[in-house]
């Protein structure tokens, strides 16, 4: 049975999915099966901090995430809950080519039926304002803390999340004592998410570079336009998508 069949044992099916318990007859023949990608190379986080820094590897997940951001955004989708742990990443079988990732987890996302400033305008992922904090502290924006914010909040997660790539950044997770990729910025002897700093001290510049002695000019503008505190200035996805293109085959190297 596909997605969106007229089957009467549709629905039935769906909502057994979604509320983990039967919603149809249990003495029927019909089963419930997930078919779903095996994802080899574990998350980003594993699959990154495990292998010596590559360019090549960066310049291809940094092209991939854009497009699949773009993709979710073109569909209304806002994800929400964006981080390295949600990025799954499947090996190329002959082992040339890099691998492909996987956004997953779509346990918070929203998807935007009307563009939250005029109900009979079409959806608009840059005009629907939500209000539930949700996300992981380190990847959430600024506005994000403050319970007012649009698309435009994925598009800071995903700069965390490149700008983590590209320096080898690292959290503790307090729970697993495992280092993630994460931005911060660091006070003292502690470490505080990015958007909330950026939300106490709007006009904080980042370090960007933080590790690196140099970076790429057009990659450290375009990561602090993702980054910035006021949403209005970052790049929505199209245009992010399209810049990075433009980043990764103008230039010969992410380092000068």
């Amino acid at each position: 049975m596909l997605h969106g069949s007229s089957s009467a044992l549709y629905l039935p099916l769906v909502e057994t999915s979604l509320k983990g318990k039967i919603a149809f007859d249990p003495r029927s023949t019909y089963c419930l099966w997930f078919v779903m990608d095996f994802c080899d190379g574990g998350d980003m986080n594993e699959y990154i901090l495990t292998r010596r820094p590559s360019r090549r590897t960066n310049t291809s997940f940094m092209l991939q995430l854009s497009s699949a951001l773009a993709f979710l955004h073109k569909n209304q989708i806002i994800h929400r809950d964006l981080k390295p742990d949600n990025i799954l990443v499947c090996k190329a079988r002959d082992g040339m080519d890099e691998p492909t990732l996987k956004v997953a987890d779509f346990g918070l996302s929203k998807v935007c039926s009307t563009s939250g400033l005029n109900p009979e305008e079409p959806a608009s992922v840059n005009k629907s304002f939500l209000s539930t904090a949700c996300g992981t502290d380190f990847y959430m924006a600024p506005e994000v803390w403050e319970g007012h914010y649009t698309a435009k909040a994925d598009i800071f997660a995903l700069g965390v999340i490149l700008w983590a790539m590209l320096e080898r950044l690292t959290i503790l997770d307090s729970h697993t004592k495992k280092r993630l990729l994460g931005g911060y910025v660091q006070r003292g002897t502690q470490i505080v998410p990015v958007g909330e700093a950026l939300l106490e001290n709007p006009k904080m510049e980042l370090p960007i570079p933080i590790k690196k002695k140099t970076m790429n000019r057009r990659m450290k503008q375009l990561l602090q336009q993702m980054l910035s505190a006021n949403p209005q200035e970052r790049p929505d996805a199209f245009q992010l998508e399209l810049r990075l293109i433009q980043i990764a085959f103008r230039d010969y190297t992410w380092e000068t």
